[in-house]
């Protein structure tokens, strides 16, 4: 490209990338499995009205529903859900049990006739999640959250498709992950208590299991001597269990081995990655244990995934696209998985270890116009943030093979504080961001402290501190990119949403960086956040903010409500109008106090954006959003 083109100005460049992608109007792939040589995985399908489906592939490579069209996959509990289904082969032929979101409800189906598990068993208020087939048995292994008033009560439970369903661990406030060995001799889960988060403190469980009462017997706890987070209990078929702890300072892989002695623990060697996820939602996987003490795992360096192959002793990078969970292993040698680069929509791919491998199903197909400088990929950023420390972020240039910057001109920048807060900035193609790059935004994806990926320290970083260095390491990225001569200093926004709401808001109050800002339904009033919020985060301000209500202070101070006064520049607020995490009076109170707000309610939507014409429509609202605040000259 050249400095002589004549485009419009950054900002306003004609794009590709329209509001149907973005909202979804693409297919949406997760929670891939495998069993024999079959590929199994749950699709999103927006034009059933993002209802989501188990397919299964076949050897031969023909693809199958295998849940019925009047049924949705998926889960409440914990209200971000995940794990709401398993898959075995029952003969030749595959069998799921799942997980209706409308309902509630188990069924069993086969892609040809289906039959709901508790048949007048289970009550209206009963969930469940994290669903494992018994290997040695009928039944599957889940977590129960009941709801009948107050917290909802968390179990671990043994649902027969016949009708009976056995609690098997009670008294925790919260459990995950029951894993049953090979064999089905024993019962591996972790729990954790509040005020802990899943990422801060829990307990790995293992037990063995009656087969004739279906009870467990006295539980070992494998957590060690050092507060930390265990998660992800995955059997090797030979007996051995594997976790991962981040006992050592970042989540790595911990072999059990048991004999008659009990059950002896040994990390693996160290890696220069981090290898697991927060628990935030059921059924994530970046274990895969192999044969002979082998291990296939998914780990995060500076932000970005790799795929590390553990053997003989080590550890080794292997070409394995861009996997969102560990691959999944087939009986014929390969494995499979739902790949994510940077430069291509989601696709589902199987090859080998060897970097030989095709991508059989895509999530949509990029118009034949498009072409490589259309599009923008993450640079991995790292900078010193107001006291010294060191901070991360993705940037992405902006990116158009028909347009350009004009000479001399620099473009806006979007910059994008996630959610969580203990989330992370994903590298994988996005629309949301090629989005803006298109039409010649930059953007920076910034991984503030808190963030996951670079260990436990600098996830720990933001404790106590949210609304404090998640907003100071938010402006060093910018003031970075500024001193770099990258972005156009008068051009910058910033937006986010949910927790990242509240760092939005915290920054407009407290620099004067930016033009304008964007909250999606995001926090704004912590007390009232204390006081409203679901029992999965009931507790989750603690540990970010300090106990309520003796902490009422810090909270109020923290509070973006409490400094409205100090935000002179346009908000706008999108907001849901049954949002049970964030009530949507947050938004109101806010809007409020401002001078210049605006606020759109989208009155059937809870706690994210789901619905296609919403999503389509407050890209639009936000984009349009901008440019008024830009006007059409660049400073």
């Amino acid at each position: 490209m050249t400095e002589l083109c004549h485009s419009p100005v950054a900002g306003n460049w004609p794009s590709w990338v329209g509001p149907d992608l973005v909202a979804g109007r693409t297919l949406s792939f997760a929670e891939l499995k495998t069993a024999g040589d079959w590929i199994f995985w749950v699709e999103i399908r927006p034009e059933e009205q993002g209802r989501a489906v188990i397919v299964g592939r076949r050897p031969d490579g023909t693809l199958m529903d295998l849940t019925p069209a009047d049924r949705t996959v998926g889960t409440r509990v914990h209200e971000y859900g995940g794990g709401a289904w398993d898959v075995r082969m029952n003969g030749e032929d595959p069998e799921v049990i799942f997980s209706d979101r409308k309902t509630g409800d188990l069924w069993v189906s086969n892609g040809e006739s289906s039959s709901r598990v508790l048949d007048g068993q289970r009550v209206p208020e009963q969930r469940y999640a994290d669903l494992t087939w018994d290997p040695a048995g009928d039944g599957v292994f889940c977590v129960r959250e009941t709801h009948a008033g107050g917290m909802p009560v968390a179990a671990l439970v043994y649902a027969d498709p016949r009708g009976k369903e056995t609690v098997l661990a009670e008294g925790a406030d919260f459990y995950a992950a029951p894993r049953p060995s090979p064999d089905g001799a024993f019962l591996a889960w972790f729990s954790w208590q509040n005020p802990e988060m899943p990422w801060t403190a829990t307990t790995l469980s293992v037990a063995p299991l009656d087969r004739d009462t279906l009870q467990l017997g006295p539980a070992t706890d494998l957590t060690g001597d050092e507060k930390c987070s265990i998660i992800e209990p995955r059997w090797a078929q030979d007996g051995t269990l594997y976790a991962t702890s981040d006992a050592h300072g970042s989540w790595a892989p911990v072999r059990f081995i048991r004999d008659e002695a009990g059950w002896t623990a040994s990390f693996l060697p160290p890696v220069n990655a981090e290898i697991g996820l927060p628990h935030w939602v059921f059924g994530q996987r970046t274990l895969l244990p192999l044969s002979n003490g082998e291990l296939l795992a998914l780990g995060i360096r500076q932000g970005l995934n790799c795929v590390l192959h553990f053997a003989n002793g080590q550890w080794q990078d292997v070409p394995m696209g861009a996997p969102v969970n560990v691959p999944e292993r087939l009986t014929n040698g390969n494995f499979a998985w739902i790949d994510t680069p940077e430069d291509a929509p989601s696709a589902l791919a199987i090859g080998d270890m060897h970097g030989r491998y095709e991508r059989f199903r895509s999530s949509v197909t990029f118009p034949e116009s498009v072409q490589e400088d259309d599009l923008s990929k993450p640079e991995p950023l790292s900078f010193r943030t107001a006291d010294g420390a060191e901070a991360h972020a993705l940037f992405y240039r902006p990116a158009s093979g028909s347009s350009c910057l004009a000479k001399g001109e620099k473009p806006p920048l979007v910059v994008m504080a996630h959610g969580g807060p203990t989330g992370r900035a994903n590298p994988a193609f996005a629309f949301k961001v090629q989005w803006w790059t298109s039409r010649g935004f930059a953007v920076l994806d910034v991984n503030y402290r808190g963030s996951t990926g670079f260990g436990r320290q600098y996830r720990e970083a933001l404790d106590l501190q949210w609304g404090v260095v998640d907003v100071e390491d938010c402006l060093a990225g910018v003031r970075a990119l500024i001193e770099r001569n990258l972005v156009d200093p008068s051009r910058c926004v910033i937006r986010g949403s949910s927790a990242g709401g509240l760092t939005v808001l915290a920054a407009l109050a407290h620099s004067n960086l930016f033009a304008a800002g964007t909250s999606l339904y995001g926090v704004t009033d912590l007390r009232a956040l204390a006081e409203e919020t679901h029992k999965f985060e009931a507790r989750y301000l603690d540990g970010l903010i300090g106990p309520y209500p003796e902490d009422e202070a810090v909270y109020l101070e923290r509070s973006p409500i409490t400094h409205a006064e100090k935000i002179n520049v346009p908000v706008l607020f999108l907001h849901g109008g049954a949002d049970k995490v964030v009530p949507l009076s947050q938004a109101e109170a806010m809007s409020t106090k401002l001078e210049h707000s605006e606020l759109h309610v989208y009155p059937e939507e809870g706690h994210g954006f789901r619905d296609r014409e919403v999503v389509e429509d407050a890209l639009v609202r936000e984009l349009g959003f901008y440019q008024r605040v830009f006007g059409k000259t660049p400073s």
